[in-house]
């Protein structure tokens, strides 16, 4: 039998657990450190293997995949949700799917992210920084976020966790997604509003839905056009919920501030992609869950989904 470790950029993915206990079962442990360039060589990679342990949505999984992988038993991903994953072709194969989870499952590390986005783009950080490096001093003036409206598009787990800092910086916060009530909101400390007035009155607008058919697109032209010239937009959620052309097109025509992203419609991000040459963004290579806290409780729970499967005993089913 053969497990393989998908996606593992970093190359740590063996350190991250004890993998022991599997190699002592006489199991072939395979790791994929970078993304496939195309579905053929993932069925290359894959095709003997009856165990595969995904690493979030680094590698889709859709039906013309798992046509091709006819060995496949086991499918693990990390978290407990994988829009990438075709479930009802997993279901009619028989295949079973784990997932791992644990508090805040990452929601902490890319909600901190968030922030890291917010200020780096109130304050120009990067840039900043870019400018010591070459020998510069002070050319540019920041913006305070105390006093200021904080816009929280979907107010789960990570949204009320940014809320939680907004509020803290001594910033109103406001929210608005389909289901959002007003009691919830205000339990938060926060204000529910209309979907337009989340937009016109937001100076930073952070972005926290799951990625769904309703959600795709929500953040299009006629949003970014409702939004202040001042105002800040952050994605830390999914790339295709907002309109990454439309944010370059506003940024280039001065209509929107800065952008901060984690997320993009295509990952990697092409070396080539406009975003990458935009002004006023400040990107980071979807980071947010990609912490040593994170890693060190999703690989061990990974190796008890196997262990639980081989034993005729899953866990954590998805």
């Amino acid at each position: 039998m053969r497990v393989s470790i998908l996606d593992d950029y970093q190359g740590v993915a063996l350190a991250m657990a004890d993998w022991a206990p599997i190699r002592s079962r006489g199991i072939d442990i395979a790791v994929e450190r970078f993304p496939f360039v195309d579905e053929d060589a993932a069925v290359r990679a894959l095709a003997d293997s009856e165990i595969v342990c995904a690493m979030r949505e680094r590698t889709p999984f859709p039906k013309s995949l798992l046509d091709r992988l006819p060995k496949l038993k086991l499918l693990i991903t990390t978290g407990m949700r994988n829009a990438s994953f075709d479930i009802e072709t997993l279901k009619a194969k028989g295949v079973t799917v784990c997932g791992t989870g644990g508090p805040g499952g990452g929601n902490e590390d890319t909600a901190e992210l968030a922030w890291g986005l917010i200020l780096g783009a109130a304050r120009r950080i990067a840039e900043d920084h870019a400018l010591m490096r070459q020998g510069g001093w002070q050319t540019r003036i920041g913006h305070r976020v105390a006093g200021k409206t904080i816009g929280l598009l979907g107010l789960g787990r990570l949204g009320s966790a940014v809320a939680r800092v907004g509020i803290a910086f001594g910033m109103k916060a406001i929210a608005w997604s389909q289901n959002l009530t007003a009691e919830k909101a205000a339990a938060q400390g926060v204000e529910r509003v209309e979907k337009d007035d989340l937009f016109r009155r937001a100076d930073v607008l952070s972005v926290h839905l799951v990625l769904s058919p309703r959600s795709r697109g929500l953040v299009g032209a006629r949003e970014i056009g409702l939004m202040r010239p001042s105002a800040i937009l952050v994605n830390t959620s999914r790339g295709p919920i907002v309109d990454t052309d439309a944010v370059i097109g506003a940024l280039k025509a001065g209509r929107l501030a800065y952008a901060g992203f984690d997320v993009y419609d295509k990952e990697p991000l092409p070396a080539d992609h406009p975003l990458r040459s935009a002004p006023n963004v400040i990107l980071t290579p979807h980071i947010g869950y990609v912490t040593d806290e994170n890693y060190r409780s999703s690989y061990p729970q990974i190796v008890e989904n196997i262990l639980g499967f081989l034993d005729g005993k899953p866990v954590r089913v998805i």
